[in-house]
């Protein structure tokens, strides 16, 4: 028995607390709700009303789409030749310029081989002097018959191959220099560089994996798919010839920060993907902040650049007579005045105004059926909910 009052007693302590809850929850509504109270409309005779200011909003149709970020140009760093790393010259993740130098291979064995490649160029350019000397004498005693035919035969044949040899030296110390050059590792275009996948003092030769890779940072490419309708109203809305591109582009990022009219230029696919009915486009834009990181994915929004704004006035301020569609609005001396709207487009709970009102104008959302045109009112402003989008 004791065991079944203790759990009575809990059970209504349990209700109280929940009643003295609820209690407090609809006091703190009454409280912070802007409501209009029976006092309010009896004080003075004015009845109390609340107003709205209307909204001004850009309906301009806009379509959004996945875009993928990308480098336009990316180069994969490789050893040409082989050695150990001498020197690794930049800073991972830094920003490089075309022509920086980033690696040194050993060059030791390369200057030797370029001076020794020198060094059988002149001796084939001595042996070629030579061989024309005595090809030449050769040729003048020929004519004066004092040489035999056999002899100047064999004489050109010398001189001839005295020739190929320096042609030959010479492409020789063409290749040793370029092996030189190859120890200097350089960046072919100017762009983001990332770790090192090589460090000095290791041993790399052509087989060897990447030593480091650069992304182009900008321009910057940003690729994404769009229907064949779409595409369509795109090129009909901008043909070649127009003054002006009447398409505006937006970027959101991953943030939530919108990047506007960054577009340098664009180019679509060449057919259709028949799988799922869309054609690729690829726009460049302007990346001076780095805002865009190649490999990201971001929201492409594409719409008119000339905004269409609209009044949108609520539908709670909306009244409705054998003469049409009115709202009352409040003047500046608290004078509640009548006008007669033309309706247009409804969005979630406000409808398009497309006559009778203007952007100053307070509306009654509250208190509407007991305002009369021209009557005093006591008028209290609240603000709209914003529009989640």
């Amino acid at each position: 028995m004791l065991v079944g009052k203790i759990k009575n007693r809990v059970i209504i302590r349990q209700i109280i607390i929940l009643g003295l809850c609820v209690g407090f929850g609809w006091y703190l509504k009454a409280k912070l709700s802007p409501q209009i109270s029976a006092s309010d409309m009896a004080e003075g005779g004015e009845p109390a009303v609340l107003t709205q200011k209307l909204e001004t909003r850009d309906i301009s149709p806009k379509k959004s789409y996945i875009g993928h970020v990308e480098a336009i140009k990316s180069v994969d760093l490789k050893p040409q030749v082989s050695g150990y790393v001498e020197k690794v010259l930049f800073q991972e993740g830094s920003l490089v310029n075309e022509g920086d130098i980033l690696f040194v291979i050993e060059q030791k064995r390369y200057l030797a081989n370029v001076e020794l490649r020198e060094a059988e160029l002149a001796s084939a350019k001595a042996n070629l002097v030579r061989a024309e000397r005595d090809y030449r004498r050769q040729s003048s005693l020929s004519k004066q018959n004092y040489a035999s035919k056999a002899t100047l035969d064999t004489s050109e044949s010398t001189y001839l191959q005295a020739k190929a040899a320096v042609a030959q030296a010479e492409a020789n110390l063409e290749l040793a220099k370029i092996d030189l050059d190859y120890t200097e590792i350089k960046a072919p275009i100017t762009g983001r560089i990332g770790k090192a996948m090589v460090t000095e003092g290791n041993y790399v030769d052509t087989t060897t994996a990447n030593l480091a890779r650069i992304v182009q940072a900008n321009p910057i490419r940003v690729a994404f798919s769009v229907s064949d309708k779409d595409i369509l109203n795109m090129r009909e809305m901008y043909k070649p010839g127009k003054e002006q591109n009447p398409l505006q582009t937006e970027i959101i990022l991953p943030n939530g920060k919108v990047l506007v009219n960054h577009l340098r230029s664009r180019f679509t696919d060449n057919e259709v993907n028949t799988n799922t009915a869309t054609i690729a486009i690829y726009a460049e834009y302007e990346n001076q902040e780095n805002l865009l990181i190649p490999g990201n994915y971001v929201d492409i929004r594409i719409g008119l650049k000339d905004a269409q704004k609209v009044l949108l006035v609520p539908q709670s301020a909306l009244a409705q007579d054998k003469n049409g569609n009115y709202v009352m609005t409040v003047d500046r001396n608290g004078n509640a005045i009548e006008k007669r709207v033309v309706l247009g487009d409804t969005i979630g709970d406000q409808q398009v105004v497309i006559s009778g009102l203007q952007s100053d104008d307070e509306v009654i959302v509250q208190g509407l059926q007991k305002v009369r045109d021209g009557m005093k009112v006591r008028a209290q402003l609240v603000q709209s909910e914003p529009e989640v989008l």
